[in-house]
């Protein structure tokens, strides 16, 4: 997925994209992703009036990954919007301080993976879960507490206060 950037200023129509980009080894050593598919990528990629290329799209997949209170797989679809601005410079360190939403690239082309790669990775949740109201596992036996509740003594005593606990017995 490269964009040739004389190419688009010389066609009249807009670049498009339909491809599949394999994301696995961007989240390689990720324990909670149990499995990850390739995306399906429809980009779009129009030049601006200032020279600028403006690629947007979506980015679509499932992953499966494992819910952070229960440890249950859980599968997510997917969709991921996308869109950057590419504004090819000579020295692209000059332009570092400029517009944020802008991506200043040195040469005549620009790779689309890596891009797409840093978006994937951006919108996967920090902590997913299978359900709202997922209740987890029990700190002390380790029972889903989504399946019943266990008889686990569950009261949060202050630590600073714990060696008053037994004071009245």
């Amino acid at each position: 997925m490269i964009i040739q950037f004389r190419k688009l200023t010389t066609s009249d129509q807009p670049l498009q994209f339909h491809q599949t980009v394999d994301v696995s080894q961007a989240v390689k050593g990720r324990k909670e992703i149990v499995s990850v598919s390739p995306l399906e990528v429809d980009l779009t990629a129009i030049l601006s009036v200032t020279g600028a290329v403006d690629v947007h799209g979506r980015l679509k997949g499932q992953l499966e990954i494992t819910c952070s209170r229960c440890l249950k797989p859980v599968t997510e679809q997917l969709d991921i919007p996308f869109h950057e601005v590419f504004q090819p410079v000579e020295d692209p360190d000059k332009h570092q301080d400029d517009k944020e939403d802008i991506t200043y690239v040195k040469g005549e082309s620009v790779d689309l993976a890596e891009y797409v790669e840093e978006a994937f990775v951006l919108y996967l949740p920090l902590a997913p879960v299978c359900s709202e109201d997922c209740k987890g596992l029990c700190p002390n036996c380790g029972k889903d507490l989504n399946e019943g509740s266990c008889n686990c003594d569950t009261e949060v005593i202050d630590p600073r206060l714990a060696g008053l606990k037994d004071f009245f017995k």
